[in-house]
């Protein structure tokens, strides 16, 4: 571990930027500090775990009983969902959510940016477990950048011969003061597959406001959408690009105890605004083509 840390921060640390460290249960971590934010990133899922805007709140939400450990995802943060959103299509076996979130990635590039920002390029390295079950040539990189607003680019390309299908997001969990009041906007009038009631599909009237649990894949969705935080003061702004999918979770109580990896009252601080490509959104891409999921985070103050 330590000659590895050596090594990445020979090559790519930034001075008073960026710096590899050793993260909880041992992870390595990019950790990311500059005038306009702090974050942390997990070589292992490529995974935010912690953004923070200079003067604000932590604004993602990572459990206090998440578990640390290569090849197992971590509750919180900002986990990829690829090649697959949620269960596979054909192989139940398979993993939920595909496997990049539980993968390593490799340091591509970092950038200090001239606006003060901070960008970290991971590419994924999938194993060979991956392999037989995700057999296309392809590969996944992820553009994060570090600032006043948090952005990750994830870009899938098709190095084959033959088209390939992807469904994706962005499986982000943001910090509320309090989820039962805290409505989310953006997303009214908008058809969604309600998963908590048998994957029915119905159209959101006005504002979704959780009291229960949620589970729901908004289709078509292009406008961005809002968390409005009253007990924090503060909204949340979440914008997509080359996504026509957002998800909206919390697993209320039971669910999350049922999970293993929540706080007892963990779901009353938290909610996933998924940004992403699910259901009817998947995306083909073809041979010698890539296909840019951008998602980016900014708050603002509550008017």
């Amino acid at each position: 571990m330590t000659d590895s840390l050596a090594a990445l921060n020979r090559r790519f640390a930034l001075a008073g930027q960026l710096v590899f460290a050793q993260g909880p249960g041992g992870l390595t971590v990019a950790n990311i500090g500059n005038a306009q934010a702090t974050a942390m990133i997990s070589l292992s899922g490529g995974q935010v775990m912690a953004w923070q805007p200079t003067g604000e709140s932590p604004v993602l939400w990572l459990s206090g009983q998440a578990k640390f450990a290569p090849g197992q995802s971590i509750r919180g943060g900002a986990p990829v969902c690829w090649p697959w959103f949620g269960p596979h299509g054909d192989e139940p076996g398979f993993p939920s959510h595909g496997f990049a979130r539980t993968s390593p990635w490799a340091v591509e590039r970092v950038e200090a940016l001239p606006g003060g920002a901070t960008r970290l390029v991971l590419t994924l390295q999938p194993g060979d477990d991956a392999h037989a079950i995700w057999p296309y040539p392809c590969s996944l990189q992820s553009r994060i950048t570090v600032g006043r607003e948090l952005r990750i680019d994830l870009v899938t390309g098709n190095h084959g011969t033959a088209p390939f299908v992807v469904s994706e997001a962005l499986h982000t969990y943001f910090t509320v003061s309090d989820v039962r009041h805290t409505p989310i906007h953006g997303l009214a009038e908008r058809m969604f597959v309600d998963k908590v009631d048998g994957g029915r599909r119905k159209i959101q009237d006005g504002a979704v406001v959780i009291d229960g649990e949620v589970d729901r894949v908004y289709l078509d969705t292009t406008a961005d959408c809002v968390i409005d935080d009253i007990g924090l003061k503060r909204r949340i702004r979440i914008h997509q690009e080359g996504g026509r999918s957002t998800v909206v979770w919390n697993p209320w109580a039971e669910k999350a105890g049922a999970l293993g990896d929540f706080d007892p009252a963990g779901y009353l601080g938290m909610v996933c605004v998924e940004s992403g490509n699910a259901l009817d959104n998947a995306v083909t891409v073809v041979p010698g083509g890539e296909h840019i999921l951008t998602a980016c985070y900014r708050v603002e103050p509550l008017a």
